[in-house]
């Protein structure tokens, strides 16, 4: 944005004012998506197109809000409109219908239900410096609460999956596994990275890390995955039990979650568990090095300041420097998936 004044360069200042509103009203739309995904309005179409009034009719809207409702969904782009019936578009008929291989809507619910009231703390956690989800009990106590619920266990891990969906599929090309015989994911969730690259390449064998509290989920993903001879749950705690050792360890949106000294723990551990030659593979939001151009990364790390104790997004220049204190001795950057990247490091 210049600061010249407006017409000084041919520009009136409306190209300004229309980004500016944009970003202003960026939360209406969000919120018209999230409350699709959450009230299943993606769902319901997903056998078919459906009149203003049946579809109306079947989530409980009001005749006075159905059509500028049902509208703006597909002036987003998320709907069609022929003739009167709504249908998916596209993009909503792969990632938006639930039970679907590529279902996000476990990240868009999530987002509805918990993340669009925690951002409006915002400001309290700008000036505090402190989570605004409640949690007192530091970063030990974190997922305490989480995952002493089943149902919110699983529509956590949902939401994980939804996050990651992008960045599991691009793992199985974005990295040459032809020499690889096993892999681990440390903080696995549901297993679905795992699943997605056993698939991709038959000749690994996975191990999925995480806390006892996420192996049922990890067995109903394992079950449908067609990879169960040749995956496993391990389960156990990062911080005080041994990683499993592999030829490749993954740390999958992991560190951002914790402060730099537990960051640095996970490192170093990661460093002792892999044989010489082996590889670790850190993927995240990564905030770009001169931190001026992915939005997304800068927005997760606000995003852990608001859920977390001592979480924080970083650059790959950040993890680079971590991985050669913790004993790697090359790492690398790499894109992966939209706003994603990987940092690889060799023992």
């Amino acid at each position: 944005m210049s600061d010249a004044p407006p017409g000084s360069d041919g520009n009136d200042g409306n190209d300004d004012i229309d980004r500016l509103m944009e970003i202003a009203g960026g939360f209406m739309t969000a919120k018209v998506l999230l409350v699709a995904a959450r009230t299943g309005l993606f769902t319901e179409l997903a056998d078919g197109p459906l009149g203003e009034e049946q579809l109306r009719s079947r989530l409980g809207v009001h005749p006075r809000a159905a059509r500028d409702y049902f509208d703006a969904l597909v002036a987003l782009g998320a709907l069609e409109r022929t003739d009167g019936r709504y249908a998916n578009a596209p993009a909503a008929a792969r990632h938006l219908v639930r039970g679907r291989p590529g279902y996000l809507g476990g990240l868009l619910e999530l987002s509805d239900a918990r993340m669009y009231e925690l951002w409006g703390r915002l400001e309290e956690a700008l000036t505090t410096g402190r989570p605004q989800n409640g949690i007192e009990a530091g970063e030990d106590g974190i997922y305490a609460s989480l995952y002493d619920d089943p149902a919110r266990v699983d529509a956590f891990q949902e939401a994980m999956t939804g996050l990651s969906l992008r960045s599991a599929r691009a793992l199985a090309e974005a990295f040459d596994w032809s020499s690889v015989r096993t892999v681990a994911d440390v903080g696995c969730a549901d297993g679905t990275a795992l699943a997605h690259l056993l698939q991709h390449h038959p000749h690994l064998r996975g191990t999925g890390f995480d806390l006892p509290a996420l192996e049922p989920a990890f067995r109903r993903r394992l079950a449908g995955s067609g990879v169960g001879d040749r995956l496993v749950f391990h389960p156990g705690d990062f911080f005080r039990d041994p990683l499993p050792t592999a030829d490749v360890l993954v740390l999958g949106h992991v560190l951002s979650n914790w402060s730099l000294p537990k960051v640095t723990l996970l490192l170093r551990k990661a460093f002792e568990a892999l044989r010489e030659g082996g590889v670790l593979i850190v993927y995240e939001t990564l905030i770009d090095d001169e931190r001026r151009e992915n939005v997304p990364g800068l927005l997760m790390g606000l995003t852990m300041l608001l859920e977390t104790p001592g979480g924080f997004e970083y650059t790959g220049a950040d993890c680079r420097g971590w991985l050669s204190d913790a004993g790697f001795r090359e790492s690398t950057v790499r894109p992966l998936a939209g706003p994603e990247s990987m940092v690889v490091a060799v023992k």
